[in-house]
């Protein structure tokens, strides 16, 4: 090697480090710890890589594949929590369960503890996927397997301490060694249309959670419950492990010999409209989750068919595909806070009206599953334009903020549920109250959910006043 291209190989540039993320253009230097080329002559050598050999970003096979594996990732991961309220509905009507101390309090945080699980973890998961982003395949494995293993043992006990371990915090915690690497493959893939590819995959949680519901009732009916819960177990190799190979990332992860990142800029702590998009994002999921959770229940207090009151969570689900869709699309060119002023009011009035005082029978809950779906599902799918003025193209930035707005929301995802059980069992039967049905046993519960939504909007309102004068602060300066 002359001494000239020795001197040229030097000069190196850390790829996935590297802010903003590359387009395809240029000769970058990766240096791996232990390369082939590293080990024959016997020290670190830089790799060049000509970034034309890089898939382009929003767009073409590579980015479109992923964007399909991670949609059936997030379906599976999500859908199987977004279904909980059937099996709390079967827990509750099998006595083997139900009769057991404190089941009623046990019972309903199963789902909660295990999507709550996948929520908060990311705040430490995502900064371990930057400073070791070659385990995030393995990650993803893992989790595969740890997520069958659960469920599997989750499906021969009888206890519901031991329910409550398998299906809601192991599973949790194999949902989130799967969900975190795919998520933090996203930035990677997607800048510009990055709303749009949120939408897209959130919008998996709401296709699993209709297409589960409908299909589990008849499973349990067949098969029973313990079954089912295996036969899905199984569903999970099955369907993901000929996906994973597709959820990879768009930049080459090499073992570089500076294995930790250059330090992160706290500026973004700063930044007020942050922090109260954190405080709406909060507040939201403290009520967003209850409904999920006791629809099914609720419905029978209509007297209809187990498979009947499974169509409140799976239409509710079904309607959430649109509402993350549109989103997702609509974060990319509008004010993210007048979204959020918008869909939280409305969802507020949905749920004081039509869950409150219209969903006396199968038909007006129906209704109530649909337009909350709609409205409310949503959420989520704002974040990218909470998060993008803020982050702007610093991939990690935009991750890490992601992960405490997952962090935000699992805080209310965990706790909405012993708080929504406290008002459910502390509700005393009253023809004459406000939401009379069930001698108005559920009027706490609603009222709960539709003022958690108000107030999320009356902090949402805050927040898009400020922004709009620091705005006016700027254009006058």
């Amino acid at each position: 090697m002359s001494p000239v291209s020795s001197a040229k190989s030097t000069d190196e540039i850390e790829l996935a480090t590297r802010t903003p993320l590359p387009s395809s253009h240029s000769t970058l230097a990766l240096t791996p710890a232990s390369s082939s080329l590293g080990e024959r002559h016997g020290s670190d050598v830089p790799v060049m890589l000509n970034e034309s050999s890089l898939a382009p970003v929003d767009g073409g096979i590579g980015a479109w594949s992923f964007l399909l594996a991670a949609f059936f990732v997030e379906a599976i991961v999500w859908g199987f929590p977004a279904a909980n309220g059937i099996f709390l509905d079967s827990y509750l009507a099998t006595q083997k369960y139900s009769s057991q101390p404190h089941a009623m309090s046990i019972l309903p945080v199963i789902g909660p503890l295990g999507s709550g699980t996948i929520y908060c973890s990311g705040i430490v998961l995502y900064p371990l996927c930057g400073r070791y982003p070659y385990h995030r395949r393995t990650s993803m494995w893992v989790g595969v397997v740890l997520a069958w293993a659960s469920l599997f043992a989750a499906s021969y006990m009888t206890n519901v301490v031991a329910i409550l371990f398998f299906e809601g915090g192991l599973y949790g915690v194999a949902g989130s060694l799967l969900y975190a690497p795919c998520m933090s493959y996203l930035s990677e893939w997607f800048v510009n249309k990055r709303g749009m590819a949120n939408g897209v995959v959130f919008a998996g949680t709401a296709v699993g959670g209709l297409i589960i519901p409908l299909t589990l009732p008849q499973l349990i009916q067949a098969y029973g419950l313990p079954k089912t819960i295996r036969i899905f177990s199984v569903a999970i190799v099955v369907i993901l492990a000929p996906l994973l190979p597709l959820v990879r990332p768009r930049i080459p992860d090499s073992r570089t010999r500076q294995q930790i990142p250059a330090p992160q800029s706290k500026e973004w702590m700063k930044n007020t409209t942050i922090w109260i998009a954190l405080a709406a994002n909060t507040l939201q999921g403290f009520g967003y989750f209850v409904p999920i959770v006791w629809l099914p229940t609720f419905a029978r207090e209509l007297h209809v068919t187990t498979s009947q009151s499974a169509l409140t969570v799976a239409f509710l689900n079904g309607a959430s595909v649109f509402g993350r869709l549109s989103m997702g699309y609509l974060s990319d060119v509008l004010n993210p806070f007048f979204l959020a002023i918008s869909t939280l009011l409305s969802t507020s009035l949905v749920t004081f009206i039509v869950w409150g005082l219209l969903s006396r029978n199968l038909a007006g809950l129906l209704s109530f599953g649909i337009a909350y779906g709609m409205l409310a599902g949503g959420w989520s799918s704002l974040w990218t334009g909470f998060v993008r003025p803020v982050a702007k193209e610093n991939p990690s930035l935009n991750t890490t903020l992601f992960g405490y707005f997952l962090l935000s929301r699992g805080l209310g995802n965990i706790l909405s549920t012993p708080i929504s059980s406290g008002l459910l069992t502390g509700s005393t039967v009253d023809m004459t109250k406000a939401f009379p049905l069930s001698g108005g046993k559920y009027e706490n519960m609603i009222i709960y959910v539709g003022t958690c939504f108000a107030g999320a909007a009356g902090i949402s309102l805050f927040g898009w006043a400020l922004e709009l004068k620091q705005r006016v602060r700027r254009s006058a300066s």
